[in-house]
């Protein structure tokens, strides 16, 4: 039998291996995705319009750090964000260190820390960030996360306006058929604690109430000891869901028990937007789910969240999270949303009429050279002829081409395309 010397075996593994790493070289890790030119120029025009339109709303942009303490990137946010966090080790420090996936909790410490003032603060950010698991419909583990966020303001006026903003986030992004749903985490956390639920219990029901298992959640609640009218009511939240009479429909159910004044500031809360959209937006469609807790360890007072018919989930979402900054030294009132700007950008129209692209002959002349720096200037794009180059104006994607004539330089339209 033949036997391969150890120099041998070792030269057949480093093959195999030369081999495996240039056929997977062009590999990108499950969930993670690469922009090409043409749609990085899309997202790039809804970005800047976005952004634009934040800061014509007093929003100013900042920009977090993509690597943070992990304690810093957790704040207030519960398990769930902590499970989508990738984790290392910082060499320098020992810190663990985490890749962000949310910057809500960054741009909150930005406000504690840096706005040192009483007012109100207005501040805007986008930026990919990186989760472990991919959404289950998008599959993507790299979002671009765009949003706002307003800091010192508790009342009603503030949730109203960042969810003005939102709606106008989607206009312009082009979404038509727009579905706005409320809710509010304030009623459960009421209800929860004037039923005497401890903390198992509650996210045991929690995690019921947010697959809408209502099976599930009977058989639950009659293991639990508590007021028998308590577990009516939890066993109803499921159905408290559908258009303005539900709300109605809960100030009866849920009045004359513990906790019923926090309930119906909440309410009338829900009521006061309702009145508000149907006032500004009278085509658009609200509708309220009291049994809605995203962001149940995270918000602590109103929930919304955006639907359009093309997707299957929310395609935006926010809402009210008080004292998130308290652990950074400063508690303030707080309300926001955020959204994936890659999933706006596959709804975005871009204008049908194409950008006028220039190619320019490679000559030393200083004329040229000035009629270049002049069209760049005025925002045109001008590609130029490097010596040697292969391919031409055709290849280049270019509409419009720079000659000379009557000793001038002047743009002459082509059909490159």
């Amino acid at each position: 039998m033949y036997s391969q010397t150890p120099r041998h075996a070792g030269r057949l593994l480093c093959l195999r291996q030369t081999k495996m790493q240039r056929k997977d070289t062009w590999l990108l890790p499950e969930g993670i995705s690469e922009v090409l030119p043409e749609q990085a120029a899309h997202l790039e025009k809804l970005r800047r319009k976005l952004l634009d339109t934040f800061a014509c709303w007093g929003y100013q942009l900042v920009i977090p750090p993509f690597v943070d303490f992990l304690h810093s990137l957790l704040i207030g946010s519960g398990h769930d964000l902590d499970l989508q966090t990738f984790k290392l080790t910082d060499q320098l420090s020992g810190e663990m260190l985490g890749v962000r996936a949310d910057m809500t909790p960054q741009v909150a410490r930005i406000d504690a820390h840096h706005f040192q003032h009483d007012g109100p603060t207005r501040l805007c950010y986008a930026g990919t960030v990186l989760h472990t698991l991919g959404d289950p419909l998008e599959k993507s583990r790299s979002p671009m996360q765009i949003g706002a966020e307003l800091y010192g303001h508790a009342g009603l006026e503030s949730d109203y306006e960042v969810i003005q903003l939102m709606l106008e986030m989607l206009a312009i992004s082009g979404l038509q058929n727009v579905h706005l749903d409320l809710g509010h985490v304030g009623i459960y956390r009421a209800l929860a604690e004037h039923a005497g639920l401890n903390s198992q219990q509650e996210a045991e029901l929690f995690d019921v109430l947010q697959r809408k298992a209502r099976t599930e959640l009977a058989e639950l609640l009659a293991e639990f000891e508590i007021d028998a009218r308590y577990k009516d009511i939890f066993n109803a939240l499921p159905k408290l869901n559908g258009g303005r009479d539900i709300l109605d429909r809960a100030k009866a159910l849920l009045t004359g028990f513990a906790g019923a004044d926090q309930i119906a500031r909440a309410l009338a809360d829900l009521s006061g937007i309702s009145d508000k959209l149907r006032r500004d937006y009278p085509a658009l469609t609200v509708s309220f789910d009291l049994a809605e807790l995203r962001g149940y360890h995270y918000h602590t007072g109103m929930v919304f969240a955006a639907f359009v018919p093309a997707l299957g989930k929310e395609i935006a979402r926010g809402g009210r999270y008080d004292n998130i900054g308290e652990v950074f030294g400063r508690a303030r009132a707080a309300t926001g949303f955020s959204a994936d700007l890659k999933v706006l950008a596959g709804m975005f129209k871009v204008d049908d009429e194409a950008a006028q692209v220039v190619f320019a002959p490679f000559a030393e002349d200083a004329d040229l050279r000035e009629a270049v720096r002049d069209l760049r200037a005025q925002g045109v794009a001008v590609i130029q002829h490097l010596p040697e180059q292969q391919g031409g104006p055709e290849h280049l994607g270019c509409n419009a081409i720079l000659e000379k004539h009557n000793q001038q330089w002047v743009v002459r339209s082509i059909s490159c395309r």
